[in-house]
């Protein structure tokens, strides 16, 4: 990923995807405050005025029109919904999906995906060949259920997509350094994949404690459903380590903001 500073904006875009407008945003360049400052990407409790602001602002700098964005309700699940040039929007401007999605798809020009992460990991697709985007929210209960997986089996079974075409990218996340769980987590990653164990390690000063790589669990799930591993763009930033570069959820609890990834045909 190559790190892009337009005046105070600053974002992240992944080398493979450089002939397609897409981001996935940082902390810096907007005009928040306080625990939101400054490029907030999630309503939260931050002023109204101050969030639409960041979106034309982000949206700006890499060529789209905030107007054009599309949100959905993400509930860590694996829900995922196509859209069109009628959901050009909701989210920022009029009512999101009454429903949860963590998928989003769209083969229509200029519909910006929007997906949000303040930890979690995101993942873009890009079908260059049938001109078919997504963005899918995969924290840890939507990287059991496989969202990124799922994802592609609906650009291939909605939009005649080929697996060997789709390019992925796995954003800015919190990294195998950081995240840390108990037992129970990693009993679920154990349960949904066999293969899952290498991405797992004790933590060694801490008895009960695990650190989890998602980025990497992600990485192969991808592989698993057919994309070609010179295809995935893995980030292997963390989130958590860089407080003045990212909002952290694990770090700063309730009281921060969020960032969001961007795509559009």
């Amino acid at each position: 990923m190559e790190l892009i500073k337009k005046g105070n904006i600053e974002y992240y875009v992944f080398d493979k995807f450089k002939n397609i407008r897409h981001c996935f945003s940082t902390r810096k360049g907007g005009v928040s405050e306080g625990c939101y400052e400054s490029m907030n990407l999630g309503w939260r409790e931050d002023k109204k005025e101050n969030v639409v602001e960041n979106y034309r602002l982000i949206c700006s700098a890499i060529g789209c029109d905030s107007r054009n964005t599309v949100w959905t309700r993400q509930v860590h699940k694996d829900r995922i919904i196509n859209v069109t040039e009628e959901d050009r929007g909701k989210g920022l401007f009029s009512d999101r999906e009454a429903e949860g999605y963590d998928g989003i798809i769209t083969n229509c020009k200029d519909v910006v995906l929007t997906g949000f992460s303040a930890d979690c990991v995101l993942i873009f697709f890009y079908d260059p060949v049938r001109q078919v985007i997504a963005i899918s929210h995969s924290g840890w209960r939507g990287t059991v259920l496989s969202v990124g997986a799922k994802t592609v089996d609906k650009m291939v079974s909605d939009y005649g997509c080929r697996r060997r075409d789709i390019i992925c990218g796995i954003a800015p996340a919190i990294g195998k350094c950081c995240f840390q769980v108990d037992r129970p987590v990693v009993d679920e990653f154990e349960k949904a994949f066999d293969w899952c164990r290498p991405f797992i390690r004790a933590d060694e000063e801490n008895e009960g404690k695990y650190y989890i790589d998602l980025q990497g669990i992600n990485e192969e799930i991808l592989v698993g459903a057919g994309i070609v591993r010179d295809n995935i763009e893995n980030s292997r930033i963390c989130t958590k380590c860089s407080p003045d570069m990212f909002f952290s959820h694990r770090l700063m609890g309730d009281k921060r903001g969020s960032m969001a990834g961007f795509i559009s045909l």
